[in-house]
């Protein structure tokens, strides 16, 4: 194993050799989208330049794509550690989380329930509250608590009853970056029948998904937040596939991977998505310890070192802002704490507008978000929805230096107050 090399993994990243008027430019938006890695750029243009032709043909360039998309599959099987007829590709996950909604919701009747959380990104809300009020269901909440940025476990046992239909929560939050435990939430809603699905659109750059150990029927992720193209990637256990309805043409296939894909795909997304399983599977051969050759231990052991490398950072983002007056961080706030969560953070900055700061840091071609990023629930419960917060999210191909730059513009705000 090599030790970590800030130089080498940034130079599998050609945006960030990029700079505008002299100034280098400092991604620090990775929460909203990651930057892309090289080999993803590389399949895309395998896709669309060597072998741009649709499925099910008997010429060249059709039987490769058809071979490159198993090979996909396969490879999206395991990255979340499941098989590769339970995987679905979409455009992204809110129309997947849409697209499934309109299934699961034909199962349900007046008089069921349905349990969503104050913590979720809105695509794991919306579309079951749609639903709900679709086939007359009652919604129940699982709420944060604003003091911990934790679930309010100890109500489990009361939300979740047998005529719950269906349980959907995040693994970790897209505002406050508290890492949640799923598993446990997963287990409530097993235990009476109850459909579960799980965002894991925040975690899945940062630590080893694992639908197994988790127990869930539906997870879904976004390839543009882990150093791929702007996709969809979902989940579903065999079971829940054979058992649901698909909404498709008539032509269509009726087996996987495409009973439940929404049309023709996006046959470069698919195979970019591949290129940032690569992207991993390097980390994980070059700076980590692979527990044996298949591509699922080598993405693992290179999240695993992207994670060590993230805590770092995390932890010396947390040391710096703490001597700052005026910052209200939304979120596990101590660096010993970072194991809890993933590298983002939402703050507020007294006597300035969320927009404001933003802009500050875009004067210094840093990259940072205002708003409330479609987490709707949490950002009310926080009173922070219309006014919006400041986020800034590491990903492994920032730098300590790189922190150092984004403590110094912070510190020149907070002292022009």
């Amino acid at each position: 194993m090599t030790k970590w090399n800030d130089t080498e993994v940034r130079q599998a990243f050609p945006a960030l050799g990029l700079s505008d008027g002299g100034l280098p430019r400092l991604y620090a938006d990775a929460p909203g989208g990651t930057q892309v890695a090289t080999q993803c750029l590389d399949r895309m243009r395998q896709a669309m330049v060597d072998q741009c032709a649709n499925e099910a043909g008997v010429f060249l360039t059709t039987r490769l794509t058809s071979e490159w998309m198993t090979t996909v599959h396969a490879a999206a099987a395991e990255f979340v550690g499941g098989e590769a007829d339970e995987v679905v590709f979409g455009l992204n996950t809110t129309s997947l989380l849409f697209h499934f909604s309109r299934m699961l919701m034909r199962e349900w009747n007046p008089g069921d329930d349905i349990v969503v959380t104050r913590m979720d990104h809105d695509a794991n809300v919306g579309p079951w509250l749609i639903a709900a009020e679709e086939r007359g269901v009652t919604v129940r909440w699982l709420d944060v608590d604003p003091q911990t940025f934790q679930y309010r476990y100890d109500t489990l046992g009361d939300l979740i009853g047998p005529r719950t239909r269906l349980v959907a929560c995040n693994h970790a939050s897209n505002f406050l970056g508290t890492i949640n435990d799923v598993a446990r939430i997963v287990a409530a809603a097993r235990a009476v029948g109850a459909v579960t699905v799980v965002d894991a659109v925040q975690s899945a750059p940062h630590f080893q998904l694992d639908v197994r150990a988790i127990d869930c029927d539906i997870l879904v992720s976004s390839p543009y937040k882990y150093f791929g193209p702007h996709a969809g990637l979902l989940y579903v256990r065999r079971a829940l596939s054979e058992r649901l309805r698909p909404l498709k043409i008539r032509p269509s296939p009726d087996s996987m991977p495409y009973r439940h894909a929404p049309g023709t795909p996006s046959f470069e997304a698919q195979l970019g998505t591949y290129g940032a399983f690569e992207h991993l599977a390097w980390l994980g051969e070059r700076f980590g310890r692979p527990a044996g050759d298949s591509l699922r231990a080598r993405m693992g052991a290179g999240l695993l070192a992207a994670t060590e490398h993230e805590a770092i950072l995390a932890s010396h983002f947390l040391a710096g802002i703490a001597s700052m007056p005026g910052i209200r961080l939304y979120g596990l706030g101590e660096p010993a704490a970072v194991a809890g969560r993933v590298p983002t953070f939402s703050f507020t900055v007294e006597g300035h507008t969320a927009e404001a700061v933003a802009r500050t840091f875009a004067q210094h071609n840093i990259y940072v978000w205002d708003g409330s990023f479609y987490a709707y629930e949490v950002s009310g419960l926080l009173g922070v929805r219309d006014s919006g917060v400041v986020r800034i999210g590491f990903a492994h191909y920032n730098t300590v230096a790189e922190v150092d730059r984004i403590l110094e513009v912070l510190d020149g705000v907070v002292r022009a107050r």
